[in-house]
C-alpha cells in the first residue's frame, strides 16, 4: 500500500484517533496528578495576627496548617500590648497554600531611651525635624523676650531644663522656650561722659 493510500485509509484514521485518545487521557491524568501534588485550588486565608502574642499566633496558625517565623522586635508602639504582634506578612486576607510560613514582628517591652540633642541656638524649623527623627515629640511651646526670633533658648521636660546629652524616653514630649524677637538692643550709657549736675543721684 502506497503511503499516499494508507493517510487516506480507515486504519490510518482509526490509529491517529487511539493516538489522540491516548495523548488526552494522560494529558487528563497529568493535569490531576499536578494539581493534587501543588494542592491547587486549596488556599488558606491568612488570618489578622495583630496584638496578639506569640503563643496566640502559634496556636491561630496550627490550627490552619500553617507555619510562622519570628522575624525580630521593633520599637515599642504604644498602640500594640508589649510582645504582641505588630506587622505580619502576608497580610490579612491574603490566600496561601497549606504550610506557608507567616513572618511576623514583636512589639518591644517598653520605650528606649535616646539622649537629647543640641538643639540651643536652633531654630524651630530645624529642632522639630530633630526631635522627631529620634522618635521624641514636641511638647510647649513657649516665648520670652530675646532678640533671636523662633531660636531655641532652653530644652525642658516635665517641668525641668534638659542639658544636651540627657536621656530621656521615646516619644517623651520636649517643651522648647524660644525668642519672640521683640528685645531691643540698648547701648550701655557711658556716666563718665554726662556732666555731674546732670547725673541722676541714683546713677552716682
Amino acid at each position: 500500500m502506497s503511503v499516499r493510500k494508507y493517510l487516506t485509509s480507515r486504519v490510518f484514521f482509526t490509529q491517529a484517533l487511539a493516538a489522540l485518545a491516548i495523548i488526552f487521557v494522560l494529558g487528563y491524568l497529568f493535569m490531576h496528578w499536578l494539581t493534587f501534588t501543588t494542592d491547587h485550588g486549596h488556599e488558606i486565608t491568612v488570618p489578622n495576627l495583630a496584638k496578639l502574642s506569640e503563643e496566640q499566633v502559634e496556636e491561630k496558625l496550627d490550627a490552619l496548617d500553617l507555619d510562622y517565623v519570628l522575624l525580630d522586635s521593633v520599637d515599642y508602639n504604644k498602640n500594640f500590648p508589649k510582645f504582641s504582634v505588630v506587622e505580619q506578612d502576608p497580610l490579612p486576607d491574603a490566600k496561601v497554600k497549606v504550610g506557608r510560613k507567616v513572618y511576623i514582628k514583636i512589639n518591644a517591652s517598653g520605650f528606649s531611651s535616646v539622649k537629647i540633642p543640641d538643639l540651643i541656638q536652633k531654630t524651630y524649623r530645624e529642632a522639630v525635624p530633630t526631635l522627631k527623627s529620634l522618635g521624641l515629640e514636641e511638647g510647649t511651646i513657649t516665648y520670652i523676650p530675646n532678640l533671636g526670633k523662633d531660636m531655641v533658648l532652653e530644652m525642658r521636660f516635665k517641668g525641668r531644663n534638659l542639658k544636651v546629652g540627657d536621656r530621656v524616653l521615646k516619644a517623651s514630649k520636649i517643651d522648647l522656650v524660644l525668642g519672640d524677637g521683640k528685645e531691643s538692643y540698648a547701648e550701655p550709657v557711658d556716666s563718665s561722659a554726662i556732666p555731674k549736675e546732670e547725673i541722676p543721684a541714683n546713677v552716682k
